[in-house]
């Protein structure tokens, strides 16, 4: 037998050793080699540049290794590394196609192939396939070949499928760091053609030939970089080609920190919390302003901030951030941001999952992955999710209970057409209000008094805020050629608040030791309904030289809210001494509303190509949106329409391969109700927002950067009218400059990184009630994060692996008068964790040193929520 030893040199120097064994051309070659194989002959062979035999067919093949193919699995490697497969090409040739496994470590990739009957198989087990859509699958895409499959078996493992109509196709295999892992399939019209099966081996007395085994150099590749997004212009496109700043989290940085809420993954990427406890909802700030903008596979979470939900990371695949105004896309959002919670999808293969997080303050979650085909032809497949969180919090009387399933269908109804059923349940059960809390003059301010602890709780022990969730979707995609597709996506949420919350409505009182409260109920539970639909066409063309993807579209929305409060007053408090459970004072303030929003946005949006390194993104967008308001007592009701337009243009210069300059301009609006003295209805808010920025990757791609600067304009606010103190007008501004910089991928094999800083300077431009020149509340000035792990791929230590991370949140104001300010905080986090086969257990550390720090502010009553202090979590799983 024939081994082959070739060294190939990566990046900057980095040699990888693979392995690779000769692909004898018929059976009796690979009869002798095997005797000589069992006589303990082996010979290595190191190519040369000058005897590698490249095809000279295009510029392309350059760049390509010839690669043998392991005729017997036993001599492969031991199959520990993970190499993410991040598209799937498939380009015709003279000889046939070629199928392209893209990947920048296709020298990782460890194949071991085999024939039976009409199809060639290569298994690669230490491969993954990450595609939006799930597996690739293309039929007859030349003549001789049916099918053409690539899937994930199972967690680790990938296989390759080629299908010939008649006969097994011939395979050569190439690497390029260029374009990944080559196949070069040609089809085969005679049984001569075919590439030789491995004989059956007989049982055999002697003891087996013990295997070859190599040390691979490079650890596992934990996939931080995920080079294409969809969020950005709802098409796949690589980063480095979007006019805008995009930040990825992936499924890896999630499983390495283990955060418990949405926000704990967010922080990668600079965003801040705002206005809410990070238990109770989803509230963010980005690039100075509120982020109202939480979305679920491209479809707007409407219950995320106004209905004060938060989201299950339970079926969190990845999540994507885009910063500015991207109203031409979605319409109304707020100028801040865009972040898209993607969900897993289901696998061509069986995979089943249980993990176990156990941590402090008695938290206890198991939860279940399941998936794989529910035919045997794998066209329907399924995906179950599902978890149980038992938990209390640092603050007195809390307990939370949740529980979450979401099932997922893929039907491949044939070759072109794709349709995705999934929805979501969730039931909270939750001690406290919707806030728990505090007041600065007994924590950061000065009291006489002292300081409360930060456990200490100013409602009542029995407020309750019970939360339960559905949402049904699904997504219809049909392709009619290879240019041209459609997509319709729908989804109808429904969500169910119960509530009893007992709130602080002043200052301290003159002895700085009482506050006043009002208890608030739901007499009947508050309901939320949404509805969202969406349709668009992707097409491909070219005019000229030039080439294009189209985008065109329409969604419509509507959102219903019942809702029905009564108000009571309750005993004061004092925050030093507090005395629960005293009798409640007089009821007040009874509400019974009720609100609708309805939508309709028509975009168009086009990617021009001017020359490879020179793209062009242009995109409109056109609104109609109305606002029906219904007051059940008393009887009225109003109605208002409105209408927007949304333009945006980029331009992406890449001088060199590896850097990308970008300038854009965009433009968003949010409807704002309501009229001022002579009943003229209020228009629209106005974000406009000008950005450049330069995107690079390092490290042969496994390293990318984003530096960007922005100013960012909101106009039409609403300030008091100065010749009607009870009237408002729209002459409010608020302007936000700043500089981000972000950094996700590996710096060195098995050394990786996520980061962000980023710097704001939000200032109130134009007002009559708040000081011009006055920071926007909420938002520090300042905010930086750092996450890096490292993973042990050789000896003793292998499957070993550590990370550490710092967050820091600069000071910020409470409100716009600058009365006080929140200060600054650093957080340090630590991991270690043990990873092999299909074993894996962590232990998290979370805010080490036990920093005492308020991630959110509420408003003038000087309301503030403190952050949970150390704490440490274990986390247990098994994949199958």
């Amino acid at each position: 037998m024939r081994v082959k030893l070739l060294y190939a040199v990566i990046g900057w120097s980095i040699p990888v050793l693979c392995l690779t064994v000769n692909n004898s051309a018929n059976a009796e070659q690979l009869l002798s080699e095997k005797s000589n194989a069992s006589s303990g002959e082996v010979k290595s062979e190191i190519q040369s540049l000058n005897q590698l035999q490249l095809p000279k067919t295009n510029a392309s093949y350059l760049w390509r290794i010839p690669r043998e193919q392991n005729k017997f699995p036993e001599l492969s490697q031991a199959t520990t590394d993970v190499v993410l497969v991040t598209d799937v090409k498939v380009n015709s040739t003279d000889k046939g196609i070629e199928l392209i496994l893209v990947t920048a470590n296709s020298l990782k990739l460890q194949i071991l192939p085999k024939t039976e009957g009409n199809s060639y198989i290569a298994d690669i087990p230490n491969a993954k396939l990450q595609l939006r859509s799930g597996d690739f699958r293309q039929e007859k895409p030349v003549a001789g070949i049916a099918l053409i499959t690539v899937a994930n078996v199972d967690a680790n493992t990938l296989r390759v499928t080629v299908t010939g109509e008649a006969f097994a196709p011939a395979v050569e295999l190439f690497d390029s760091t260029k374009e990944g892992l080559v196949f070069g399939v040609t089809p085969s019209t005679s049984t001569a053609q075919q590439p030789t099966t491995t004989p059956e081996q007989k049982p055999s007395t002697t003891e087996p030939e013990k295997p070859i085994e190599l040390n691979v150099t490079a650890p596992p590749d934990t996939n931080y970089r995920i080079p294409d997004a969809t969020t950005a212009t709802k098409t796949d496109t690589p980063l480095r080609d979007i006019p805008a700043s995009v930040q990825m989290i992936p499924q890896q940085v999630i499983e390495d920190q283990q955060p418990r809420n949405l926000i704990g993954i967010l922080r990668n990427a600079g965003v801040v919390q705002n206005n809410f406890s990070s238990r109770i909802a989803d509230t963010f700030s980005i690039r100075g302003f509120r982020a109202r903008n939480v979305y679920r596979n491209g479809i707007k979470d409407r219950f995320a901030d106004g209905a004060a939900f938060s989201s299950s990371l339970t079926n969190i695949d990845r999540v994507e951030v885009v910063r500015g105004p991207n109203s031409v896309i979605y319409g109304q959002v707020n100028p801040g941001g865009i972040i898209n919670v993607v969900t897993k999808k289901p696998l061509s293969q069986p995979y089943y999952a249980l993990e176990v997080r156990r941590g402090a303050y008695e938290l206890f979650e198991p939860s279940l992955d399941l998936s794989g085909p529910v035919t045997k032809d794998g066209s329907l497949s399924y995906r179950l999710n599902t978890s149980y969180r038992t938990a209390e919090d640092f603050t007195d009387f809390y307990n939370e209970k949740r529980f979450f399933v979401s099932p997922v269908i893929n039907w491949r109804i044939g070759k072109n057409t794709n349709l995705t059923f999934d929805s979501e349940y969730e039931d909270i059960q939750q001690s406290l209000g919707t806030g728990s809390e505090q007041i600065a003059s007994a924590t950061i301010l000065p009291n006489p008094n002292g300081k409360i602890p930060i456990n200490r709780y100013l409602g009542e022990p029995t407020d309750f805020f019970n939360r339960q969730l559905n949402r049904y979707n699904y997504n219809l995609e049909h392709r009619f050629n290879d240019n041209w597709s459609i997509s319709n996506s729908f989804q109808a949420a429904f969500l169910t608040l119960d509530l009893r919350e007992t709130a602080v409505t002043s200052l301290l009182e003159a002895d700085n030791r009482t506050v006043e409260r009002t208890q608030t109920t739901f007499p009947k539970p508050t309901q939320y309904e949404a509805y969202t639909i969406d349709t668009h066409v992707i097409g491909d063309f070219n005019t000229g030289n030039i080439k294009h993807k189209l985008l065109a579209g329409f969604d419509l929305f509507r959102q219903t809210q019942s809702i029905n409060i009564l108000r009571a007053v309750a005993a004061p408090l004092d925050v030093f001494n507090p005395v629960y459970g005293q009798p409640l004072g007089d009821t007040f303030g009874r509400l019974d509303l009720y609100f609708r929003d309805d939508a309709l946005g028509f975009y168009l949006q086009d990617q021009v190509i001017l020359a490879n390194n020179l793209k062009l993104l242009v995109g409109g967008r056109y609104d109609l949106v109305e606002n029906e308001f219904a007051n059940r007592i008393a009887s009225t009701a109003s109605v208002q329409s409105d209408s927007a337009f949304s333009p945006r243009v980029g331009i992406v210069y890449q001088p060199i391969a590896p850097v990308s300059l970008y300038a854009s301009y965009s433009r968003s609006f949010e409807q704002v109700t309501g009229a001022d003295k002579n009943d003229s209805l209020f228009k629209p808010q106005l974000g406009t927002q000008y950005e450049v920025g330069v995107k690079t990757d390092l490290f042969d791609n496994k390293l990318s950067a984003t530096l960007a600067l922005y100013q960012l304009t909101l106009t039409n606010i609403l300030t008091t009218d100065p010749t009607a103190p009870d009237y408002s007008v729209q002459t409010g501004e608020q302007r936000s400059r700043g500089v981000e910089l972000s950094v996700t991928g590996e710096i060195l094999p098995g050394w990786n990184v996520i980061g962000f800083y980023g710097y704001t300077d939000a200032r109130i431009t134009k007002d009559n009630d708040l000081p011009v020149g006055n920071r926007v509340e909420g938002v520090p000035q300042h905010v930086a994060s750092l996450w890096t792990t490292y993973t042990f791929g050789t000896g003793s230590l292998k499957g070993f692996g550590g990370g550490i991370g710092f967050n820091y949140v600069g000071d910020q104001m409470p409100d716009s008068f600058d009365t006080y300010t929140i200060p600054s905080y650093f957080l340090t986090d630590a991991a270690l964790y043990y990873r092999q086969n299909n074993f894996s257990i962590g232990l998290n550390l979370n805010n080490i040193f036990n920093v005492r720090y308020y991630e959110a502010s509420f408003d003038y009553l000087q309301r503030i929520i403190p952050g949970r202090p150390y704490t440490a979590q274990l986390t247990v799983k098994w994949e199958f």
